[in-house]
């Protein structure tokens, strides 16, 4: 050739590779192709199982999740502590305004309720006296309360008190030998005393037939009327003040008919928004930046969903190609531990928080601006999610072998926990309804179901244990016997036996766990598939050489979004 340079064809250079043409020649591209998917695959789920320390120092990819979501602690810890605090302000001036009321309308109140009723009457006379008690304190409101109070409108629009009086259409009691002429038949009466008309002479109202009340038919009085207020400490931390009406409603239950009426007092508030404010001052400026924040928050929670949304789809698409590919060359299906590998539970509570967040945080701006005032659902928002932001911390603790001890025993003792609550359970809801129906009319704390369980609760935590053998009445020899055999039963059943089960379940995981970390852990399919190295064939050098550009090639195309999975 000319210049002395040798030229080779195609089928030399096929031979210098150590290929040939023809069917070996496939088998051999295809074999080769076969080893480029499989080692991607192996590199692809290596790095999606590496922690961001790892993944930082393979790659230099940042670990964006795990910066965002200590940016997202701070600032939605921050939004939760000044609603709390600003919470607490809403519900204790609630709860003033409760025990206010019912000093300034409960005759005899003493500031302290006798039960779940405020206070009770024992004569006919003190019944008249504190009903008309209660409605001379409505009229002269205005120059006894302390309070920032007005008078509000009821369903038509009218100011005054509504009075009600429920009783048995006919009743009678005929001494002395106690016949009963009864008719169950309930009858509602009621009358509107407006403001005008108690202004007027008393005893015009007061004389009236309504009032005469016959005690053996007589089941109950409810007297209700609406006031309003607002809440000036609100301005105190430079926020606009919230406007409140009081739906307040007083009973006298008569229906036991035992000689003792309860006087019950129920209170509903309802934050309205306030109409013509003229504030001056910085309160205005103060709420645009709280609102500034707020949706600053929002933006956060956000991009942290969007984030852990798509880990979790491309790890979904990842298990799909795994699953595939082990599927066409073991001739098997991978085992539903593996296949749960690829679902990460911190992913999930982290969305669940940053949903709980976002409308939460919506809620906040809402009751920021006076639209709303629904605080109970949005402090259950934001609280909860705090609470699964801060645990979601626990997952980058694991990535240290003396931190990861906990996660690891509570995953191992979930299944047996809950299979062995489940029977205790079982034993727990029989004592419940024993000791409800055998020893609620005897004992406070068995009055019902709710009270019971906990009472149980709080024994199997060795808790208020004398006082809950003291306390029951003895009354009836045969039920005081039977209480002591009851609570020692409960008492040695669940604290000796059960509760040290219990333990004994946790204690064993937690053994299980550290001789799994001296020792080694089992292997499932998926780790010994990452454990397994390149195959060595006969053309190992130049393959492997081949196989490490065509797998970066791959990498520059479409598998790109999966080497960025976490």
């Amino acid at each position: 050739m000319p210049g002395g340079v040798e030229t080779m064809d195609l089928p030399a250079w096929n031979r210098a590779l150590g290929l040939s043409q023809g069917p070996r020649h496939r088998n051999a591209m295809a074999h080769l192709d076969s080893e480029v998917k499989e080692e991607c695959l192996r590199e692809d789920l290596k790095f999606y199982f590496m922690n961001p320390c790892e993944k930082y120092r393979a790659r230099h990819q940042i670990p964006w999740k795990l910066g965002l979501q200590l940016l997202k602690i701070v600032m939605v810890t921050t939004q939760l502590v000044r609603f709390g605090l600003g919470n607490q302000l809403v519900v204790a001036f609630k709860e003033d305004n409760t025990i206010a009321f019912k000093h300034l309308f409960l005759k005899g109140y003493s500031g302290v309720d006798e039960d779940d009723y405020s206070c009770s009457i024992y004569t006919q006379e003190d019944t008249y006296e504190s009903i008309f008690f209660a409605i001379d304190q409505y009229h002269r409101l205005k120059n006894i309360s302390l309070a920032t109070l007005d008078y509000g409108e009821n369903e038509e629009h009218r100011i005054g008190l509504k009075v009600c009086k429920q009783h048995y259409k006919r009743g009678t009691v005929l001494s002395p030998n106690a016949t009963l002429s009864l008719d169950s038949d309930v009858e509602i009466d009621c009358v509107q005393l407006d403001l005008q008309l108690l202004s007027q002479n008393p005893q015009d109202w007061k004389q009236s037939s309504f009032f005469t009340l016959e005690f053996d038919r007589l089941l109950q009085v409810d007297i209700s009327f609406r006031l309003k207020g607002i809440d000036l400490q609100t301005i105190r931390s430079r926020e606009l003040p919230d406007c409140y009406v009081f739906q307040n409603t007083i009973t006298f239950d008569n229906k036991a008919h035992s000689g003792k009426i309860k006087v019950y007092f129920d209170n509903a508030a309802t934050i309205k928004e306030c109409r013509d404010l003229n504030i001056s001052g910085s309160i205005q400026k103060n709420t645009q930046y709280v609102l500034v924040f707020d949706a600053s928050v929002i933006a956060i929670c956000l991009a942290s969903l969007t984030l852990c949304t798509r880990s979790i789809v491309l790890a979904l698409r990842l298990r799909k190609r795994f699953l595939q590919f082990f599927l066409e060359k073991y001739k098997r299906h991978v085992c539903d531990a593996d296949r749960w590998e690829f679902i990460n539970g911190w992913y999930v509570l982290v969305i669940v928080s940053d949903l709980m967040t976002i409308i939460g945080s919506i809620l906040k701006m809402e009751i920021e601006t006076k639209n709303l005032a629904n605080y109970d659902l949005c402090s259950i928002l934001l609280g909860t999610s705090t609470l699964f932001a801060w645990v979601g911390v626990i997952r980058y603790l694991g990535y240290f072998q003396a931190y990861n001890v906990l996660i690891l025993t509570m995953q191992a003792s979930l299944p047996k926990v809950l299979r062995f609550c489940a029977c205790a359970g079982m034993i727990y809801l029989g004592y419940t309804f024993c000791g409800w129906i055998v020893l609620g009319p005897y004992h406070d704390k068995f009055e019902n179901l709710n009270i019971v369980a906990e009472c149980l609760f709080s024994l199997v935590n060795g808790d208020d244990m004398f006082a809950t053998f003291a306390q029951i009445e003895q009354k009836s020899v045969l039920v005081w016997l039977f209480s002591r055999l009851y609570l020692y039963s409960f008492i040695s059943l669940f604290i000796y036996m059960i509760l040290s089960l219990f333990i004994a379940l946790i204690t064993d995981s937690y053994d299980t766990i550290k001789r799994y970390q001296q020792n080694g852990f089992p292997e499932t399919d998926l780790q010994e598939f990452l454990k397994e190295s390149g195959r060595e064939g006969e053309h190992q050098r130049e393959p492997s050489a081949f196989l490490s550009c065509t797998c970066c090639r791959r990498r520059e195309g479409s598998d790109d979004h999966l080497i960025l999975i976490n």
